[in-house]
C-alpha cells in the first residue's frame, strides 16, 4: 500500500476539489503521514473522506475538516497556536509544520501520550502539550496569534477569547451536542467579529466553559 499515493489523492479529490486553496495547508497535509495518528488497523482507511476512531471516545478529524480549519486561521510562519483538544495529534503535526510554536491542551492523559511518541517520532520539536481544562486555554503563555477548538462547545469559551491577540483569529465548533456551526472569531478592539463557515459535527468539548461531564 502505497501511503503517499494515498496522501496525494486525499489532497487532490477531497481537499482541493472541495474549494481548499491555501497551498501551505495542501502541502502540508501532503506531507504529514496521517495513518501513523490512528490504530495500525485503521492505516488503510487514514486517508478516508471521514473522520476515525482513536479510543477513549475520540476521533481524529475528517481531512477536510482538518484543512478547512487550518486554512481558515491564515497563519503565518511567526504564529504562536493554541489547539484547545489534541486528540491523536494529526491536527497538531499539521499546525507545527506551518508556525513557529504550538500549544497544545489534552484532557485525556492516554491520548497525550500515544501523540507525544508519534509527533517525537516525526521529529516535531515546536510543540508543548499540557494536560488540563482546554476550555480555560494556557493563560500564562498567552496571547496567542491563533486558536484552533478540535471539539464541540456550547457556546465559545470567554477565556480563550481573552488569551486571543488583537486581530487574532479562532476556529471554534459552537452548537448542540448532535450538530454544529464552525465559526471563525477574530478579535478586535471592540468586541468581535464573528463568521460562520460551515456545518459540522465534533465531539464534545468538556470543561469548566463547556459542557459538563
Amino acid at each position: 500500500m502505497s501511503f503517499e499515493k494515498l496522501r496525494k489523492e486525499m489532497v487532490e479529490k477531497q481537499l482541493m476539489k472541495r474549494g481548499i486553496k491555501d497551498k501551505t495547508v495542501l502541502e502540508t497535509m501532503g506531507d504529514v503521514p496521517r495513518h501513523l495518528f490512528v490504530e495500525e488497523a485503521l492505516q488503510s482507511r487514514a486517508y478516508d473522506d471521514n473522520p476515525l476512531p482513536i479510543g477513549e471516545g475520540q476521533t481524529i478529524s475528517q481531512p477536510y475538516m482538518v484543512a478547512l480549519m487550518t486554512e481558515a486561521l491564515a497563519l503565518e510562519k511567526h504564529y504562536k497556536v493554541l489547539e484547545i483538544g489534541t486528540g491523536s495529534g494529526y491536527q497538531t503535526a499539521i499546525l507545527a509544520k506551518i508556525v513557529k510554536q504550538v500549544y497544545s491542551v489534552e484532557r485525556i492523559r492516554p491520548l497525550i501520550i500515544r501523540a507525544r511518541t508519534v509527533l517525537d517520532k516525526l521529529n516535531f520539536y515546536n510543540i508543548r502539550i499540557k494536560a488540563f481544562d482546554g476550555t480555560q486555554g494556557w493563560q500564562e503563555e498567552s496571547p496567542f496569534d491563533a486558536i484552533i477548538v478540535t471539539a464541540g462547545s456550547p457556546h465559545i469559551p470567554q477565556p480563550l477569547i481573552e488569551q486571543l491577540k488583537m486581530g487574532g483569529r479562532m476556529v471554534i465548533p459552537v452548537g448542540d451536542k448532535f450538530s454544529q456551526t464552525l465559526k471563525r472569531i477574530t478579535k478586535r478592539e471592540v468586541g468581535t467579529l464573528e463568521e460562520n463557515l460551515e456545518g459540522c459535527r465534533f465531539v464534545d468539548l468538556i470543561g469548566k466553559f463547556g459542557w459538563k461531564e
